[in-house]
């Protein structure tokens, strides 16, 4: 799956927000980071992928 500049731009500013406001430890967010590279190489990568696709589908449908 390729994930595009915004989502992971995104994904980092949500990631230091919850850092500095929500109570996210640096600690804890460094060992979310490495699970997610970690469960890249496993055979559930491609069903997480296939979620994701299909979330921002979903969300890409909503007509607000």
């Amino acid at each position: 799956m390729t994930v595009s500049v915004s989502a992971v731009v995104l994904l980092a500013v949500v990631t230091f927000v919850l850092i500095m406001k929500g109570g996210l430890k640096a600690g804890h967010a460094i060992v979310c980071i490495l699970l997610g590279f970690y469960l890249q190489s496993t055979s559930l990568a491609p069903s997480i992928s296939r979620a994701v696709m299909a979330v921002t589908a979903a969300i890409n449908s909503l007509h607000l």
